[in-house]
């Protein structure tokens, strides 16, 4: 069930957006809840979460809280308490802040990184973007040593499409795992993905190999086809594209927001009272 935390008004993304009949989910006493509400409402818990993609019943969730935050708002308007002076207080907090956030988030929306800068930075950090070390890889699981060897003789002298053939009919007849109708295909996994004396086993093959020896693990005995092996290597330019545009942004960024605090720092007229105070108590 996606958790949902209270949300303040600063955790709510700010859109301005024209509504149609079709992105209203409901109203209540004429005020409108749409779609973008519920997203809102949403992501400031979970930033992945889609409010459309989420179970009716999550749905129904989180249309219930933005019910109640209406009827909420209209009860504590109609008690006074916007014309409390602590409220006035923390309006004006809020409006510092939200300021604030909206401005840095135009400066992030500003900076620019060109296709050149991104692929320069690719060039020179390719090993930053390694795709782990994979093979794809079928074993037939057996409850018994003697009968993992057996089938390793019948394996034996055969190669190619003949031995693969061989191995997946066998698994299909004899092995006890759950791979066994797809004969014994586990798929492609990563280095260090499976129990360490499988690991072990599998990676040291060749492509189109079979282990000569029953592999004993904790689930039993195996007996490994190794189909391909891929060393570790970068990813490529594309996979990775959008990850360095978005850290060359916030590299921009945070570069602009020192350099504009510097300044600012500079031209006004700051006044650190707490040193006042201690020269005063000397």
């Amino acid at each position: 069930m996606l958790k949902l935390a209270k949300t303040s008004l600063l955790a709510v993304a700010v859109m301005a957006t024209s509504v149609v009949a079709s992105d209203i989910l409901v109203t209540v006493n004429g005020k409108n809840i749409t779609k973008q509400d519920a997203q809102a409402f949403v992501s400031a818990s979970a930033p992945q979460a889609n409010f459309m993609e989420l179970a009716p019943d999550e749905k129904k969730m989180v249309t219930e809280r933005l019910i109640e935050k209406v009827l909420f708002t209209e009860l504590a308007a109609q008690e006074g308490i916007d014309k409390k002076p602590e409220f006035k207080r923390n309006m004006e907090k809020i409006r510092d802040e939200l300021l604030v956030n909206m401005w840095m988030k135009e400066q992030m929306d500003n900076a620019i990184v060109s296709e050149s800068e991104a692929k320069a930075f690719y060039d020179k950090n390719a090993e930053k973007f390694m795709e782990k070390a994979s093979m794809h890889a079928r074993h037939i699981l057996l409850k018994n040593e003697k009968d993992a060897q057996d089938i390793i003789d019948t394996l034996k002298p055969l190669k190619g499409e003949a031995l693969k053939a061989k191995f997946i009919e066998l698994a299909k007849a004899k092995s006890t795992g759950p791979s066994a109708p797809n004969g014994g295909d586990l798929g492609t996994f990563s280095k260090g993905q499976m129990v360490p004396e499988f690991s072990k086993a599998v990676w040291a093959l060749e492509n189109g190999q079979i282990t000569t020896k029953p592999v004993k693990t904790q689930f039993g005995y195996h007996v490994i086809y190794l189909e391909t092996k891929t060393e570790a290597k970068p990813a490529s330019y594309e996979k990775v594209k959008d990850k360095i545009v978005t850290s060359l942004k916030q590299q921009q960024f945070t570069v602009k927001i020192k350099e504009v605090a510097k300044e600012l720092k500079s031209k006004a007229k700051i006044v650190d009272m707490t040193e006042e105070v201690n020269t005063n108590k000397k």
